[in-house]
């Protein structure tokens, strides 16, 4: 989970204490207690959703942070729910820390204090001299298949579903015309796409882009599975899916690429430094929690509604509704009849 917050805060605590997380703080006390006091009234917070050391956790502050993990259908998952209260209880612990070590007696001005104290001090400190070669090579090599650029063959489909009027062999007769066609003129798929395909991707010419062996979302494993049975240039045979009958095209394909590490280095030092940020943040978010008061209403959490527009998206961009089931075989050399 990315915690760019989080890791901003816990980087600027940690400099008090020479980049090293404490082991056990002791129970927070605000440095300033002026400023714990400047809380939002019961309208601005909501519902309470926990308090951590007395403070507050309110439904408005939850809900500002699911838009930005809301599906597309408004929905929020309950692992979200919990991963975003989790969140809100480290930002609350680490904010409370850094009115007790003073860092921060203004909650106005905190952002701009952390990009300051950021700029200046932490990322100065923390520096690529700090992680060795030998760190950074041995990464590398337990992470070789992470730097490798997976096989891709471009694909392009023709959905062909039966029509009310007429049965399942009247529907693979029609798909079988309309291969025909594309072997006689594969160099106007896009067109004969769009003039017979129900896919949903077919005001694009049936084109489904780059695809790699995992698939992605609105490409069906069946059609995946057909694409990689292909070389460059050519069609499936027609086969048979759970929405009608397909014919699969590859114009291109791009080769897996294994790259060495004095390619990826750079990417190799972002990574580790990543890991080691993150560490240091869940070692001391940790020592934080064990001396805290907090109490959360999670089942409050699970069940509420939570109040967050999502933007509608467009018709064109819907996914299929489900995959293609196992088809024929054999396609064509790639060279027409």
């Amino acid at each position: 989970m990315s915690r760019p917050l989080h890791l901003s805060l816990l980087m600027i605590l940690a400099l008090g204490s020479g980049c090293a997380p404490a082991s056990s703080p002791s129970k927070v006390v605000s440095g300033d207690p002026a400023a714990l006091e400047q809380r939002p009234n019961a309208e601005q917070l909501g519902e309470v959703l926990g308090t951590v050391n007395g403070q507050a956790i309110g439904s408005s502050e939850f809900d500002q942070m699911a838009v930005r993990q809301v599906g597309r259908d408004g929905s929020l998952g309950e692992q979200q729910r919990l991963d975003i209260l989790d969140r809100l209880v480290d930002e609350k612990l680490l904010y409370q820390e850094a009115l007790r070590r003073g860092i921060d007696r203004d909650p106005k001005l905190q952002k701009m204090m952390v990009n300051t104290l950021l700029k200046e001090a932490v990322y100065n400190s923390v520096h690529t001299g700090a992680i060795t070669d030998d760190d950074l090579r041995r990464y590398f090599d337990e992470h070789k298949e992470d730097f490798v650029v997976a096989e891709k063959v471009q694909v392009k489909r023709i959905l062909i579903k039966p029509d009310e009027a007429e049965d399942d062999a009247a529907a693979k007769a029609r798909a079988e015309a309309v291969r025909g066609e594309v072997l006689e003129h594969r160099d106007d798929f896009k067109n004969i796409a769009q003039r017979y395909s129900s896919g949903p991707f077919a005001r694009r010419g049936g084109d489904m882009g780059f695809i790699n062996r995992q698939g992605k979302p609105g490409v069906p494993e069946a059609v995946v599975s057909a694409a990689f049975e292909l070389d460059k240039g050519q069609i499936s045979e027609v086969f048979k899916g759970e929405q009608g009958w397909n014919i699969v095209y590859v114009p291109n394909r791009r080769e897996r690429v294994e790259r060495t590490f004095e390619q990826m280095r750079g990417s190799v030092q972002r990574k580790v430094k990543s890991e080691r940020y993150r560490k240091l943040f869940d070692d001391f978010v940790g020592g934080l929690k064990e001396g805290a008061q907090i109490e959360l209403e999670r089942d409050l959490v699970l069940s509420r509604s939570v109040e967050v527009s999502v933007p509608t998206a467009p018709a064109a961009r819907r996914p299929p509704r489900s995959g293609l089931g196992h088809g024929g075989h054999g396609p064509d050399d790639g060279h027409g009849h």
